[in-house]
């Protein structure tokens, strides 16, 4: 308790004074913290604050600091500095960190900035660099220690000191032989507990998954979370050691998964990078949106078409008109229910495009089962509002409710049928699946439900 407290007079007072010579009295307090809080509690300032304060940690504590910051702040910071100056916090900072910072500086400036790292961190950055983002070496982090199997225990664990892995990455210490290629692993908690004369080949898990250089990092985080890793080797196709990736790096990859699935879901166009939402343009907000609404708006047209050509049903009995919304947005949420579930069981892997048979099956039942609930309460709903409502004598109010009820329950099962297989045709020809979802999905229901429900009403009563 005593903590958060802290953390939160401290945002408290980043907030409320701009003259950091208060903070500056608590850096021995903020050097004792969690690094994402003292982030926190720093990005309440503006950034020549930040970049005074930052020098008051120890280089560790900087590199650190400053890869919490968001990469517009980053940039900043960059810019505002000296290449020998910047060092500092650029040499410290994770090295999948580091590698996905260098790409966004332009190739001019990492032409100036090269020259002020230290040999080492030049060879790293260049090589994590130029691995495609997308991929497990465009995410793997360098910063792990390496043994041989010759090695007694106590050897090892001198190795590691030598090696000096970070906090994050010290569980696991990875096994290879004279050329570099993977032989197992072996636990720190091993190392600590085995005799020191015992060799570490006696203690060797050679029981071990593995993701390749060039997969997809979707691929390295679903082994992650399947295996449920702390860390995962990087092998190339030699099957040699180059890198580690972290299950916070695989959280992060997940989460912005999701981001992006959820966006293309609602018919957002997914942003190359993730940012926040109040530090997004309203500008690009815009060009994010607007693809996906005018396209649909566009193809909109032809619900406008099909209720102009029923216009003569519509004045014969205007009581039709109350309830297409009704008869529409039914559809349009049994679509969406059908096309949520049916994309995260292809997003999980639970499903495949094979099983589009059974999926079908099982959605077309459950859409019996809710078309039969729904058509009831849409028959009571129709005689409950509309019953002192004029109807031409030749109908009945009966008859017209028993009318929309079907045209409801049949644009249920359409729907939700559409909302199932829309995804898996998308995904059995190579594209995303979520693409085909909500908006997509809402616009040819819409479609297809005024065409069930003026085709029933022409079928009823001949209008």
């Amino acid at each position: 308790m005593t903590n958060r407290m802290n953390i939160l007079d401290l945002k408290k007072l980043a907030k409320e004074f701009q003259d950091i010579d208060q903070l500056i009295q608590v850096i021995p307090l903020l050097k004792k913290m969690p690094t994402v809080e003292v982030a926190e509690v720093l990005l309440r300032l503006d950034t020549f604050y930040i970049m005074d304060l930052l020098f008051r940690f120890s280089p560790e504590q900087q590199g650190l600091l400053y890869a919490e910051f968001p990469v517009r702040l980053q940039l900043d910071i960059f810019q505002g500095l000296s290449k020998k100056k910047f060092v500092s916090f650029f040499e410290n900072m994770p090295s999948e960190n580091r590698a996905d910072l260098f790409q966004h500086f332009s190739q001019e400036e990492q032409v100036l900035l090269l020259p002020y790292l230290s040999k080492k961190v030049q060879e790293n950055v260049i090589e994590l660099s130029s691995y495609p983002p997308e991929t497990a070496g465009g995410i793997m982090s360098t910063d792990f220690a390496t043994v041989v199997k010759s090695m007694s225990c106590a050897e090892a664990i001198a190795k590691v000191r030598s090696d000096a892995p970070s906090k994050r990455t010290i569980y696991y210490t990875y096994v290879v032989d004279a050329d570099q290629k993977i032989q197992g692993f072996i636990t720190l908690k091993d190392l600590i507990l085995a005799h020191p004369e015992t060799l570490v080949e006696e203690a060797l898990h050679t029981d071990f998954v593995w993701v390749y250089v060039d997969e997809d990092r979707k691929k390295v985080a679903e082994k992650i979370e399947k295996y449920d890793l702390v860390a995962i080797p990087v092998l190339n196709r030699g099957n040699q050691l180059v890198g580690i990736v972290m299950h916070d790096d695989a959280i992060e990859i997940i989460r912005a998964e999701h981001t992006e699935n959820m966006e293309k879901f609602m018919g957002i166009v997914p942003a190359r990078e993730e940012s926040a939402y109040l530090d997004t343009s309203s500008w690009k907000h815009f060009k994010k949106r607007m693809v996906w609404i005018v396209s649909l708006a566009a193809v909109g047209i032809i619900s406008g078409l099909i209720i102009h050509s029923y216009e003569n049903a519509l004045e014969k009995l205007l009581i039709l008109a109350l309830y297409m919304p009704m008869v529409a947005d039914t559809g349009g949420n049994s679509g969406s229910q059908a096309a949520t579930v049916v994309v995260r069981a292809l997003a999980l892997g639970q499903v495949t495009p094979r099983s589009w048979l059974r999926i079908l099956w099982k959605e077309a039942k459950i859409s019996l089962l809710l078309a039969l609930c729904l058509s009831v309460l849409a028959y009571g709903k129709v005689l409950f509002l509309s019953w002192e409502t004029e109807i031409p004598t030749a109908y009945s109010l009966e008859s017209i409710a028993f009318m929309i009820s079907l045209a409801l329950a049949l644009q249920v099962i359409t729907a939700t049928v559409i909302g199932a297989g829309l995804p898996l045709l998308v995904n059995r020809f190579g594209g995303d699946p979520a693409v085909a979802a909500s908006p997509a999905i809402t616009t040819v229901v819409d479609i297809t439900g005024l065409l069930i429900y003026f085709g029933m009403a022409t079928l009823f009563f001949a209008l």
